[in-house]
């Protein structure tokens, strides 16, 4: 499966990044031109749904995830069940000193067979460039985050 991971230096204890990665309908205000909703009664633990559209306007792409490792504050793994997106998304924090260090790490099946193995180079890109500049934003969210107990 084709992989991308970025990751950041939080100024924030793990705990307090993890409470900021998991507040799954505040995600839009640091991943890129996405917006999240809850699928599941609770958001917290092994089973939540969650829903994302991304796009501009009436133009994007929704994926419905469910979470299928939870370990608070560390790792949290989700599960891509669309039709377009699937594959895992794994959220990683790691403390360090001052803070903590998130990873973000797309594990993906490539839709489209022939065609989409021959763009993976170019969407890899395209990939990473995005995923990074959203876990950039992450880290200035996650630093004015209300610190809780992990979730």
């Amino acid at each position: 499966m084709p992989e991308v991971a970025v990751g950041v230096d939080v100024e924030a204890p793990p705990e307090q990044t993890w409470a900021a990665i998991t507040d799954w309908e505040r995600q839009g205000e640091w991943i890129l031109a996405t917006t999240v909703r809850l699928r599941s009664a609770s958001g917290v633990g092994l089973g939540a749904e969650i829903e994302a559209l991304t796009g501009v306007g009436k133009v994007g792409v929704r994926d419905r995830m469910r979470v299928t490792e939870w370990d608070p504050p560390r790792r949290c793994t989700m599960q891509h069940t669309g039709r377009l997106i699937r594959g895992r998304g794994i959220f990683e924090v790691a403390p360090r000193p001052g803070g903590s260090r998130f990873t973000w790490t797309e594990d993906l099946d490539l839709p489209f067979g022939l065609i989409g193995r021959l763009g993976w180079p170019v969407v890899r890109s395209v990939t990473r460039w995005a995923l990074q500049r959203s876990v950039n934003r992450f880290a200035r969210f996650a630093q004015s985050y209300p610190a809780a107990p992990a979730r």
